[in-house]
């Protein structure tokens, strides 16, 4: 799918972390989601049931930034994909950059991030 819609740049204070300061002090993190679905019918009808509510993407990924703490952004990423493809039927698949640039690494880095791209297959049978 070639079609997309993008929400980059959202920014959120959040306890996610391997160490338990993490957890106490929190800490700031940065998500890009890429979302992919057919636009045809949105563009050709104007009507937003054929496409995604950019404001509901975003208090989906914020409850989940903002909500339990989890240890690897790996899992984070995770969730995020997973919910935002149960949450939007006409997504068929997500792909996430979630940064963390205060990770507590002694050394000058500006950012550590990871990305993964999951679709609506990556979560059958679960």
């Amino acid at each position: 799918m070639s079609d997309s819609i993008g929400i980059s740049g959202m920014e959120f204070f959040a306890r996610h972390g391997v160490l338990a300061e993490e957890n106490t002090l929190g800490q700031r993190f940065i998500v890009d989601l890429n979302l992919y679905l057919d636009l045809r019918k949105a563009g050709a009808t104007d009507e937003l049931k054929y496409s995604v509510n950019y404001a509901a993407v975003y208090r989906c990924v914020k409850k989940i930034m903002e909500g339990e703490p989890v240890k690897l952004l790996e899992s984070l990423a995770a969730r995020i994909t997973k919910v935002v493809l149960q949450e939007f039927p006409l997504v068929e698949s997500v792909k996430i950059t979630l940064h963390k640039p205060s990770a507590p690494i002694n050394g000058i880095f500006k950012d550590v991030k990871i990305r993964i791209k999951r679709d609506r297959t990556d979560f059958v049978g679960e």
